[in-house]
């Protein structure tokens, strides 16, 4: 019995003992005060009518005042009863009639499934993966009125519990393709354990927010133990450093020297105000453009008379000694010499894979928290919003500021304070959700990766295996794959970018990488190609040529 039905036979019990105790009490105030007895019926029958106001005084009118002031109490408690009657019985009956109700169990021919242990934000990169490859996918979720909520929505959802062997095999574990544990550390290794236990093939993949507790995991079963937090700090990390060790060394190899990068137009660089066409990108420095970030947005083709604004990130492919002569270009006089100042604000998980990259890289830092607790490691404490707590850590002269804080809200409020405190400093953030990026963005951050994206692509990689993808922790996503529908045709007649917003970086073909990509470029069966683009341009790609 859930909540509501509770209520509603509380209510009714509430209801009976009124109608009884009140009917008792009219036929003892009629034979004592008013001289003329009642049976019990013709009582109980006056106390219905009174409650329900559907008619009553056939034995009025009353003339002693006792009577008189228990009929003007019954009014008013009739009308109690009837009022608390909407909320408590009317409401959640209309409301599960009117509802679509989650199913308890899956339906039976639903195979090769994927089964997700309740629904977080984080899923919803994954799913939107899961449904570009036809993957079926099914939400498991003990909450009577999440489930509900997830079923209206469309989603393929059903009420059971995911820590329980019950829930699972409604979920027809035994069927699946895998099942992924996502919500809370100790939560997964118990749905873990309970996996096993029935489905000991199943490969079961489980996401920890502390990556210390991974080794609890793989024994309690777990076949993969995703980390996300510390894979988005070093991707943070990788904009941080004014050396060139980490934008040249975190690139993504495509084959040999072949490198793609990611490299953001910093303040005072020698491309900041110019247009694509007038920075020679190309000619000094040899990298091939293939495409970037405008405040947030990714332009897969940018026009050559797009404005390098500070905050740009180009997304370009190269030999090292290419990226290395790009970057030199990007950065401010003042960095080419000097390693500059960073803040980074929130020392949690993320913060200290951040923390720890800029150690090894040579870096100096100030850390700021709200909390100094068991680390020494916090130079100010305080609110990172507080204007008066980044002036103390130094922010109006950093050069970059790293907002690792754990909430979303409070980071588009602090972008905000920091980039008034510090005009010219870089901010990188992180978000938990991908619908706050833009957000984040228009705060006025340089650079920003969603939490949700880094453990979707993660998850991803390893539930799909026709796709090997190459990297996640970017604001693009990398992939190797074949594309069947493209077999025989030049990418120009495919209009692969027009149509999908991605390039084709380079093919893997006969144990060798063709690098000399272009519009004539003729696909030839089992090819793999190495595909750049967002996540929804993926997506895309892959529903039109895979």
């Amino acid at each position: 019995m859930n909540g509501w039905q509770r209520r509603v036979v509380g209510y009714l019990l509430l209801l009976c003992l009124a109608l009884v105790g009140t009917a008792l009490a009219y036929r003892w105030g009629m034979a004592v005060y008013e001289g003329r007895p009642q049976t019990l019926l013709d009582s109980l029958q006056f106390t219905v009518e009174m409650f329900t106001t559907t008619g009553f005084g056939g034995d009025a009118p009353w003339h002693s005042p006792q009577m008189q002031a228990f009929i003007v109490v019954t009014d008013l408690l009739g009308m109690v009863l009837l009022v608390g009657a909407l909320p408590v019985v009317a409401t959640p009956v209309l409301e599960a009639a009117f509802t679509e109700t989650a199913p308890t169990s899956l339906e039976s021919d639903v195979t090769g499934h994927v089964i997700l242990c309740s629904y977080t934000t984080r899923a919803e990169v994954l799913i939107e993966e899961l449904e570009a490859h036809d993957v079926p996918y099914v939400l498991v979720e003990s909450d009577r009125e999440r489930a509900n909520e997830l079923y209206g929505e469309g989603h393929r959802a059903i009420r059971a519990d995911p820590e329980s062997a019950e829930g699972l095999t409604a979920a027809r574990l035994s069927e699946a393709r895998a099942l992924v544990a996502d919500v809370s550390d100790q939560v997964d290794a118990s749905i873990v354990l309970a996996a096993k236990e029935l489905a000991e093939d199943v490969p079961v993949v489980s996401v920890v927010d502390d990556p210390d507790l991974e080794r609890y995991h793989r024994l309690a079963g777990a076949d993969h133990v995703l980390s996300p937090r510390p894979l988005l700090g070093r991707g943070l990390a990788a904009k941080v450093t004014t050396a060139l060790r980490t934008e040249i060394d975190e690139a993504v190899a495509i084959d040999g020297d072949l490198r793609l990068a990611e490299v953001s137009v910093r303040h005072g660089g020698d491309l900041a105000g110019s247009t694509l066409a007038e920075s020679g990108i190309r000619e000094h420095a040899g990298v091939n453009v293939v495409g970037a970030w405008f405040q947030g947005e990714f332009d897969a083709s940018p026009s050559p008379d797009a404005t390098l604004a500070r905050g740009t990130v180009l997304l370009v492919s190269g030999h090292p000694d290419q990226l290395r002569r790009l970057v030199e270009m990007t950065q401010s006089s003042v960095r080419r010499f000097a390693p500059g100042r960073t803040v980074i604000a929130g020392y949690g998980q993320v913060g200290r894979t951040v923390a720890a990259e800029l150690d090894e890289a040579g870096i100096s830092y100030t850390v700021v928290d709200d909390s100094e607790g068991e680390s020494a490691d916090v130079d100010v404490v305080g609110d990172a919003t507080e204007p008066e707590t980044l002036r103390e850590a130094g922010v109006d002269t950093a050069d970059t500021v790293v907002l690792a804080l754990p909430d979303d809200t409070t980071t588009e409020f602090a972008t905000l304070v920091v980039r008034d405190a510090a005009p010219d400093a870089e901010i990188v953030a992180r978000v938990d959700e991908h619908a706050n990026v833009s957000k984040t963005y228009r705060a006025g951050a340089d650079y920003v990766l969603s939490l949700a994206t880094v453990t979707g692509r993660m998850s991803a990689a390893r539930l799909l295996e026709d796709r090997d993808v190459l990297s996640v922790e970017r604001q693009v996503e990398v992939v190797r794959i074949g594309a069947d529908r493209l077999v025989g045709r030049t990418l120009g007649e495919a209009n692969v970018r027009e149509r999908t917003g991605c390039t084709v970086v380079a093919i893997e073909r006969d144990d060798r990488v063709v690098t000399d990509v272009g519009p004539a470029t003729v696909v030839e069966p089992a090819d793999e190609l190495v595909v750049v683009g967002t996540d929804e341009g993926i997506r895309e790609f892959e529903r039109a040529f895979v």
